[in-house]
Formats: C-alpha cells, structure tokens, sequence
C-alpha cells in the first residue's frame, strides 16, 4: 500500500514541476534563437550599427525619419563607415541596422521572459528551494551578458572596423554557458535515472566531451572575429598542405593562437577532427554497457558531431555563404546541447522527486 501511494504521488510531483521545465526549456530556445540573430548580425556586418548603449530606451527603434537620420549619423562617425560603408544609404543603414536592434531586442525578451515567470512560480511553490540559487544566478550571469555584449561593440567604436575576436569569444562563450546551465536545470527536472546507471569512466568522458565542444566553439568566435574562414577555402589540405606554413608568424610566439587568421583556422580544423575522434570512440564504448539512454544520447552526440564538422567543411569550400555560416553556428549549439543531455544522463543522481517543492499541506 505505501509503494503504491509513493507512486501515486508522482504524477502530481512532475505536474507540479512540468510548468517550471516548460518555462526553463522556453527560455533556452530563446537564447538558442539569440545564438543564432548573433551570427547573422556579425556575419551581416551589423554589429556596430546601433553606436549607443541605451538598455530601456534603445528598445524603441527610430520611428521618423529625423529618427533614422540621426541614428545614420552616429553611425557614420565610426571607423566602419568610412572604410567599409562608405556612401552608404540611408536605406542600406536600416538593412544592418534591424538585423542589430533585433539581436538587443531579442536579449531584453530573454530577460523579461525568465524573469516575470521565475517571480510567478516562486510566489507559487512551484520552484524548488534548491534551484534557487541556480536560478538566480542564471539571471545574474544573464545581466552580466548584456553588459558584455555593448563591451564586445565598444571595441569596434574607435579604432577598429569590427569587434575584438577576444570579446566576441567572450559574449559567445558567455551566452552558451547560460544555454548549458537552463538545459541542465531543465533535465534536473525531468524523470528519476533508471536504476542503471553509468560508469564513472563515462561519466568523465561525457564531462570532457562538454568541455572539448566548448572549447572548440570559442576557437569558432576568434574564426569568426577574425574573418579566417575566408581564406585557406580548401580541405583536408590547408595552403597546398596538412600542416601549412606560417602557423608562427607572429611574434611574440602565443599570438598566433588569437591573431593569426591561419593558425586560428588550423586549431578550429584540429580540434574537430579531435572532437569527432572522441565523440565516435566514446559512443561505440557506451554501446558496450547496458545503458539504454546513454546509448541513445551518445549515438545522437555522435550524429550529431559528424554532421556539424560536415557542415563546417561545406561552409568552408563554400567561401562561407551566410546561409550554411548562420546553420554551421546553430549547429554548435545544437551540439552543445546534445553534450550537456549526454553528461546529464551518465551522471549519478538521486530521485528528481526528492528536489520537487512539497505539496500545499506539507510545508
């Protein structure tokens, strides 16, 4: 009799929470959608397009045509304008400038959408006191992204024509570490583990497999902030060879490794065939235990990496068109997310009801 009423109280435990997973996964789709207005920013040459700070006001776009003049004027005092814009039309500035104020607007309704729903659900019960914590600093880390993404425009403001490769790596870095951490409250929230449960060894694998995906979409920002996908448009060879010349040309030796378009490029392609080595070894390891989600999550992991460093390839001969450019960093986060259900799944955990806020009566 007691096991069956342990049961019974499940469904109303997973009802309880099903609105806050809901909330959290809705929130990371928001910010996946944001990873990607990014990309298409940056890739549209828009990012410097909207020159002031203004987080209440700047969400009311220009709404006359002194509005949108005055806006073109303070663009065409940047070093982007002249060198790169230059002449541009009025018509052609509100082209990259939607493409900006969407992104920033796109970072307020992240705020809003997180915010507003976490203030209703606590003042429910519906939040774990647990979660708490977490949660907050989520929206901490959220604030704090704003902030870095006007640091990463800044740099683009005086004395540059583009963005600092540094503070884009840092506001995309910044921006998938909040997609992994509502992806994992979320999965938190979701069913108990089956009582198998997977090995140590995959467990850290799984844990090194998040950070190796990591790390290699950072390596994408500097890609991207220095343009380095626009040369070297040839594979597996680079520059006529497997391991070109002037990987160290820059002296001292360690800038390469940030400001060298050729070795920044050349680390992004090895670290992937790394990632995609791992990332296959793994799930045919994973396959041998009885594990029946981490075989599921690990051969989804797996499709998952050789299909990103496909489109990589692709996007590369290609020249980088903005469609495969915008689906190729997309893709990275879709595999971030993929990492993260992986790591989620192999770890050890106690029963999700244990977490569940208690029931009206029970407090």
């Amino acid at each position: 009799m007691a096991h069956a009423q342990s049961l019974g109280a499940h469904p109303s435990a997973a009802a309880r929470t099903g609105s806050v997973r809901a909330w959290l996964l809705t929130v990371a789709a928001l910010v996946f959608l944001m990873v990607s207005i990014g990309g298409a920013t940056r890739l549209t040459g828009s990012g410097l397009s909207i020159t002031e700070w203004q987080p209440i006001i700047g969400v009311v776009p220009p709404l006359s045509e002194s509005d949108w003049r005055e806006a073109f004027a303070k663009y065409q005092q940047i070093p982007q304008y002249h060198h790169v814009n230059k002449g541009m039309s009025l018509e052609a500035f509100k082209g990259i400038f939607w493409w900006e104020w969407a992104h920033r607007f796109l970072g307020r309704l992240v705020g809003v959408v997180f915010f507003v729903p976490f203030v209703v659900l606590l003042a429910l019960g519906r939040i774990p006191r647990s979660l708490i914590p977490g949660l907050a600093a989520i929206f901490v880390l959220g604030g704090l992204q704003g902030f870095v993404g006007w640091y990463m425009v800044r740099s683009g403001l005086a004395d540059r024509i583009d963005v600092s490769q540094y503070r884009l790596a840092l506001h995309l870095g910044l921006a998938i570490i909040i997609f992994g951490a509502l992806l994992w409250v979320a999965l938190s929230l979701g069913a108990p583990r089956s009582a198998q449960s997977a090995s140590t060894t995959t467990s850290r694998w799984a844990a090194c497999i998040v950070a190796l995906t990591f790390f290699q979409i950072l390596l994408g920002a500097l890609v991207a902030g220095l343009k380095a996908g626009m040369a070297y448009n040839t594979w597996p060879l680079m520059d006529g060879s497997l391991v070109p010349k002037g990987l160290g040309a820059i002296e001292p030796w360690y800038l390469n490794l940030f400001e060298n378009a050729m070795t920044v490029q050349f680390n992004h392609r090895i670290v992937a065939y790394a990632l995609a080595l791992a990332v296959v070894w793994h799930a045919w390891s994973v396959a041998q235990s009885g594990d029946g989600r981490a075989r599921l999550s690990a051969f989804a992991l797996a499709a998952g990496t050789v299909a990103q460093a496909a489109l990589g390839i692709w996007t590369l001969l290609a020249q980088v068109p903005l469609a495969l450019a915008l689906a190729h960093q997309a893709g990275a986060a879709a595999l971030f997310a993929l990492a993260v259900w992986h790591l989620h799944v192999t770890q050890p955990r106690a029963d999700s009801a244990a977490a569940l806020p208690p029931r009206a009566g029970q407090r």
